[in-house]
């Protein structure tokens, strides 16, 4: 009889956060996948579990899927466990699950934490429904894909961001969608956890140290809102235009561009908006 590969989930920060079944699946298991050996081990020495360990990382996944099939197929149960939280959410394991289907193994989920429900749980933003879009790439091609998307979904949205980039982001997506609340949720579950609130002007000013993987709730709106918002205020415009120029990077040129797409108006419009706002900040 072939075995089972178990899926688990496993604790996104406090040790504690881990189920009883979840223990005796890794406990019982011939061998779990890691996506880091060393970080696991802390987790098995919590709960004196003994069960070997091999590597299964974004890395080395295409070639280990095909061994840990075959072991699958030999009968030996496989426990996958990533860092932090469920398997393949931003993390390794999709390769392995799908070998083990177009092999005909019994796939069987295991339950538990998971950054993304948290973080909308306490968000107190609308959860109906939402979208969870991973990591924004970095590459600029793909990172504007990403917000095209974004704008397109619409709702509330969930995605995660790593401490040195998380500026950035933030002042793009404010630019993209408008100044839209948001939940910045930071070393979840640990001792120096912590949520900030409020629209992201106010919370770009409370990022201090960014330190930490964040994950974001953000609640952008319908697309049908945001055609239907009032004009932009000048002094909007000239605070936005500060952020991509000194945030972003991009030239005064470039940046009006950007503006002149989020706000649906002509590029001599927005430098009219520019020049109002100098006039009234003298």
């Amino acid at each position: 009889m072939p075995g089972t590969l178990f899926v688990v989930a496993t604790p996104i920060g406090n040790l504690e956060d881990i189920t009883g079944r979840a223990l005796r699946v890794l406990r019982e298991a011939s061998i779990i996948a890691a996506e880091d050996t060393r970080r696991t081990a802390h987790l098995l020495a919590r709960y004196a579990i003994t069960t070997p360990t091999t590597s299964l990382h974004e890395h080395n996944e295409a070639q280990k899927s095909a061994s840990l099939v075959g072991r699958l197929e030999r009968g030996d149960n496989v426990a996958l466990v990533s860092d932090a939280g469920t398997p393949t959410i931003s993390d390794p394991g999709h390769r392995l699950i799908k070998a083990a289907i177009d092999a005909g193994i019994r796939i069987e989920p295991i339950p538990g934490p998971s950054a993304v429900i948290a973080a909308l749980a306490v968000s107190g933003l609308p959860s109906e429904s939402f979208a969870f879009l991973g990591f924004p790439p970095v590459r600029s091609k793909a990172r504007s894909t990403w917000f095209e998307r974004a704008r397109t979904i619409g709702g509330t949205i969930v995605f995660f961001e790593s401490p040195h980039r998380i500026r950035e982001t933030l002042a793009q997506l404010r630019v993209e969608v408008g100044d839209c609340q948001v939940v910045l949720c930071r070393e979840l579950t640990k001792t120096h956890e912590e949520l900030v609130r409020g629209p992201i002007s106010a919370v770009l000013g409370e990022i201090n140290p960014p330190i930490g993987e964040f994950t974001i709730v953000a609640n952008i709106g319908q697309s049908t809102e945001r055609t239907l918002a009032s004009p932009p205020e000048p002094r909007e415009v000239l605070a936005e235009l500060g952020e991509l120029t000194n945030s972003l990077g991009m030239t005064r040129r470039a940046a009006v561009a950007t503006l002149a797409k989020r706000h649906k108006l002509g590029a001599n419009a927005v430098y009219e908006l520019i020049e109002k706002a100098k006039k009234l900040v003298k």
